[in-house]
């Protein structure tokens, strides 16, 4: 068995796209727009694994404007994690976009973000965590995750 991604459906395909590139660094890997089916399928990797994408499906909205669908605010999906190099560089880099730091790194290891769509981001500080920094180690939690 192979793992191949995970799919997300998304009401704001750019902003989504554009959290995953330019925030956090990720690559598209492809892109089919269907005509007859009315979506959009654009798929992500991080470079160093390629081979595990995440995938974007935007419903089109209906011929006559109507939203395609309202996905509700389930939390029966749970996250996607991703390791990273600098947890407080990220979160900062996120934060100077307008993205909400819903658990802040206080503790050098651990972080979670929301995209556009709402759609829980796990960052984990990449080996050892790293010591406690201002703003983030006073930093209060935001929302939910």
């Amino acid at each position: 068995m192979k793992y191949l991604h995970s799919m997300l459906r998304v009401h704001d395909l750019e902003a989504t796209s554009r959290f995953f590139t330019e925030g956090l660094g990720l690559q598209q890997t492809r892109r089919m727009d269907s005509e007859q089916g009315r979506f959009s399928l654009v798929y992500f990797a991080a470079a160093e694994s390629p081979e595990a994408e995440v995938e974007l499906t935007y419903n089109w909205p209906a011929e006559d404007g109507s939203p395609a669908e309202d996905y509700g605010n389930a939390r029966n999906f749970g996250h996607l994690a991703f390791e990273v190099d600098d947890i407080y560089a990220l979160c900062a880099h996120l934060q100077a976009m307008g993205v909400t730091i819903n658990r802040p790194p206080r503790d050098g290891h651990m972080a979670f973000v929301l995209t556009p769509d709402r759609i829980s981001i796990e960052l984990l500080q990449k080996g050892q965590r790293l010591p406690a920094q201002e703003p983030w180690a006073s930093m209060a939690n935001t929302g939910s995750w």
